[in-house]
């Protein structure tokens, strides 16, 4: 078979998966899983089939006339080079490990079959994307991409978190789609073809007269897709989708979509130094800003979310400067600890019951309980904060070589300001992203306190994947030498200045957040305190955490506070309210006078009687709203955790958060590192920055008061009008039906009375 053949089959395989799923999931179950994995396990090995085969040789095209338009063909067009065919092992590599540990993330989720198509085709657009040579087919992959992230973000669509975050998700990458798309045609109409090789030929021979204006109208569409200021608000909130969607999003897809294609367009963009320079001060922007946010969440999915935000922004700093050797690499290095720590983060999530760190900082066994989920979690972190031997090490190194290239004017075509600004806001980042790194892991996993609620056997295929994703996330640097015959020839490996001074600013983050994590842990209060005390009844169990025909579980009794202390810290009060969702429950504590709370069974007779220890127990009596928020939100958490699977505890955890914190990104934790490392800015970090706020006051609120105009001119002025036009003619006809007697006589009389009237009025006209 043929490399063009084994290119074309490799998207081919998910996307008749997708179909044969969509058309035949609910009639034959027993088929989904396997047509799940196995085409797009099937489509991994021919990316890697391709890779090899193609090698560092010359790029390989091959294409046909799909039809004439009458102006610009349109072609079906394969371009396979070092660049595609590696971004296309790691997409094969990173669905095929989301499908696998999907089997058991939503093993008895009634909408898998629908949720597995999704994953197939976003895989089979995204491939689709990697290999075309034209940029129409290249925009089929990029729409489909957008149109999957709908369905898949809004998977738990019984929540409202989930339906708003699909919504927000499509609007503000359409937002960006619209300028991306009239700058395609804009191309198209300088060089006369779709295809990205005549494009390039076309930039060399100076026929594109605006390259200023097309360039910044694909910037905003790879803004929108690749999540960068300013359209970068939707990724965290993307988070309310599955776990192992948020990993097959931020580490091989869609994010990943808009950093390739500058990477294949990079001569057009370097054509105009006003497009470098926008694209260098939105990577600065962006990196610096989603560090400091991602220090200050409290959902451990939304500090990767963020942190993903900040690292497309290292990538498009190194596009920047003009080095897409190094964005690429960080782009490969990326997608294999991003996605094991999103899947990691899934399984910490199910053994915990949320996804609150203020809540896991509590809980001083969850270590214990997910073993594989810490040491690879640490693994991916330290490859993360750029910790040398691992991978993200040597592919960010590479990017500070280039900026450090381009600053100094080496780089041809490109401002050294430019390369100033890359360099200092990546130098920057790199303490920021050693700081929530650290955070996240000691708050996750260095917990004190209470015992993980509702102990979860977690799914083998689960703990495969994580262990399978933390062999790219370690041993991908050692590749640094070998990938430049890949790329363009450019030298990855780290110069001896810009490896001290990152790694050395990287460890400087780790150690002042430990320091402040020891010096926050003396603040600890108990997680009700915390909690923001919305009104009660505001919490139920999402639908989904209910299958359909199963009555859902009752509620296990809310835990005991917790009062063992944290390192370093002061005994808490005697008196505390229950914990908040998915806070341990400590093994001795001391009741509230005004609440006593239920008694546990000691620890043989709850192993001895099980049956005893699940029966529903009298919950205590709330004195405050705090309480009673906090009591509902862990009788959500226990209907989820009842029915066992990973996917039923995140969607409870997600809508859990707001409802008990008050915010769906931030807790008021004292004991919380980040708060002490941020200090006034930690508020507005939590939030974004205020962006979401900026954004209604601007556009959405503007838009709903013209809608609101439109609805009010429609119903009351345009009605009025048609129901006053359907009237008149109404009342006339009632008058000529009563004039409509069937008397002559009447008739007569009318006529003749007219006849003088008209008469009266000729003789008084003429004598005028």
């Amino acid at each position: 078979m043929t490399l063009t053949s084994l290119a074309v089959l490799a998207p081919l395989l998910p996307f008749l998966a997708a179909v044969v799923v969509l058309v035949s999931g609910r009639s034959a179950p027993a088929f989904v899983r396997p047509l799940a994995v196995l085409p797009t396990l099937a489509a991994f090995a021919l990316t890697v089939v391709v890779a090899v085969r193609q090698g560092t040789g010359p790029a390989t095209d091959a294409g046909m006339r799909l039809t004439p338009t009458g102006s610009v063909p349109i072609d079906l067009a394969l371009h396979l080079d070092g660049f595609s065919v590696l971004i296309a092992v790691l997409v094969g590599l990173v669905a095929t490990c989301v499908q696998i540990y999907s089997t058991g993330y939503l093993r008895d989720d009634p909408r898998y079959a629908s949720y597995s198509a999704m994953v197939s085709l976003f895989t089979a657009a995204m491939l689709t994307v990697v290999y075309s040579g034209d940029l129409i087919m290249l925009l089929v992959g990029w729409e489909v991409m957008g149109i999957c992230s709908y369905f898949l973000v809004g998977h738990y669509w019984e929540t409202s978190e989930a339906r708003d975050a699909s919504l927000k998700a499509f609007l503000t990458t359409k937002l960006g789609d619209v300028p991306f798309l009239i700058g395609l045609f804009a191309l198209a109409g300088e060089t006369g073809t779709f295809r990205i090789n005549g494009i390039l030929t076309g930039v060399y021979a100076g026929q594109i007269h605006h390259p200023t204006l097309i360039a910044l109208l694909l910037l905003a569409g790879v803004a929108g897709k690749s999540a960068q200021f300013p359209l970068h608000t939707w990724l965290p909130d993307a988070m309310a989708g599955p776990t192992p969607v948020s990993a097959l999003i931020h580490a091989a897809t869609m994010v990943a979509a808009g950093v390739y294609f500058v990477a294949r367009l990079l001569p057009l963009f370097e054509l105009s130094a006003a497009a470098m320079a926008t694209l260098a001060v939105m990577a600065a922007i962006t990196m610096i800003g989603s560090a400091l946010a991602a220090l200050a969440q409290d959902d451990i999915k939304r500090v990767l979310a963020y942190s993903t935000i900040g690292q497309l922004g290292y990538m498009m700093g190194a596009l920047a400067v003009g080095n897409r050797s190094s964005a690429v690499f960080h782009l490969l290095t990326h997608g294999a600890f991003k996605a094991l720590l999103f899947l990691g983060a899934g399984v910490v999530i199910h053994a915990a019951g949320t996804n609150s760190l203020a809540a896991m900082s509590r809980m001083r066994d969850l270590r214990t309980r997910v073993p594989d989920a810490m040491w690879t979690m640490g693994v991916g972190l330290a490859a993360l904060a750029a910790i040398p031997p691992l991978s993200g090490f040597f592919s960010k190194e590479s990017i500070l070589r280039a900026a450090e290239h381009a600053a100094g004017g080496h780089q041809g075509g490109v401002p050294s300001a430019v390369g100033w600004t890359v360099l200092v806001a990546a130098l920057l980042t790199a303490p920021l992203t050693g700081a929530y790194a650290t955070r996240l892991f000691l708050l996750a996993f260095r917990g004190s306190g209470g015992a993980a609620p509702a102990p979860h056997r977690v799914p083998v295929v689960m703990n495969t994947v994580l262990w399978v994703l933390a062999i790219p996330s370690v041993a991908l640097g050692v590749a640094v030498g070998a990938l430049p015959k890949w790329f363009d020839g450019t030298a990855l490996t780290p110069t001896l200045a810009t490896a001290v001074l990152g790694a050395g600013l990287a460890l400087i983050g780790v150690l002042l957040t430990y320091a402040a994590w020891r010096v926050a842990a003396s603040r600890a209060v108990p997680l009700t305190a915390v909690a923001a005390g919305p009104a009660p009844g505001t919490l139920t169990a999402p639908a989904s955490t209910a299958r359909p025909g199963t009555a859902a579980p009752a509620p296990e009794a809310a835990p005991a506070p917790d009062t063992t202390p944290a390192p370093d810290a002061a005994p808490p009060p005697d008196t505390a309210p229950p914990e908040a969702a998915g806070a341990p429950a400590p093994e001795k504590a001391s009741a509230p006078e005004t609440s006593p709370a239920p008694e546990k069974p000691s620890a043989p007779e709850a192993s001895t009687a099980p049956e005893k220890a699940s029966a529903p127990q009298k919950l205590p009596a709330p004195e405050t709203r705090a309480e009673t928020a906090a009591i509902e939100a862990v009788q959500a958490a226990a209907v989820a955790a009842a029915t066992g699977e990973p996917a039923a505890t995140e969607a409870a955890a997600i809508a859990a958060h707001p409802v008990v914190y008050g915010d769906i990104a931030g807790a008021a934790d004292p004991a919380d590192p980040g708060r002490l490392l941020l200090g006034p800015l930690h508020r507005h970090a939590a939030h974004g920055f205020h962006l979401d706020a900026v954004y209604s006051a601007l556009f959405v609120r503007p838009v709903t008061a013209a809608a609101s105009l439109v609805r009010f001119l429609d119903r009351e002025v345009v009605e009025t009008y048609v129901s006053a036009a359907a009237g008149t003619p109404r009342v006339l006809g009632a008058l000529v039906r009563r004039a409509q007697t069937g008397n002559v006589q009447t008739y007569l009389s009318v006529l003749l009375a007219g006849s003088l009237v008209l008469a009266a009025v000729a003789v008084l006209v003429a004598g005028a």
